[in-house]
């Protein structure tokens, strides 16, 4: 079950970064266009700080991470922002998430903070433009055997 699981986890980790992608690009769109019945129909005031600003991380950052393009800096990006969204807007108004109503920026802020050390996992657009080993979204045993070396697989 286990080995089954593990042959899983590229694919999996990838659904993860594709929804929380989608997510954090809706509240972008949200705030800049008035779409998906964000800001009560409205839309931030252009260059408005932070705002504005926010919105467009979000949405940039988000359809970055949505495709799996430089997945690890724009995570690094929108988990910046979503750990300055928590503590300037919510940790003064009290100490908890749930009582700050932080939950939604401290939620952002560490599965963006997954993806800087994961990588994009599988179904990425990353693997296309460099077929780099992070992109798989398996990470490199430093024990195991260079395969390019010694033309043999390493198996687990």
């Amino acid at each position: 079950m286990t080995n089954r699981l593990n042959q899983a986890q590229p694919y999996a980790l990838g659904l993860f970064r594709i929804v929380v992608g989608l997510l954090f690009a809706c509240h972008g769109a949200a705030s800049l266009f008035g779409v998906l019945g964000g800001m009560n129909g409205g839309t931030v005031p252009t260059g408005a700080w932070p705002g504005w600003y926010a919105a467009v991380i979000q949405l940039v950052c988000g359809g970055l991470v949505l495709l799996g393009l430089g997945t690890r800096g724009a995570a690094f990006i929108a988990s910046g922002s979503m750990a300055y969204a928590y503590f300037w807007a919510h940790q003064p108004e009290a100490l908890f998430p749930l009582q700050n109503g932080g939950e939604t920026a401290a939620l952002f802020c560490w599965a963006f903070a997954l993806l800087i050390f994961t990588g994009p996992g599988g179904l990425a657009l990353d693997a296309l433009f460099g077929g780099q080993k992070a992109a798989q979204g398996t990470a490199q045993d430093p024990n195991a055997q260079d395969t390019e070396k010694q033309g043999t697989p390493v198996t687990a």
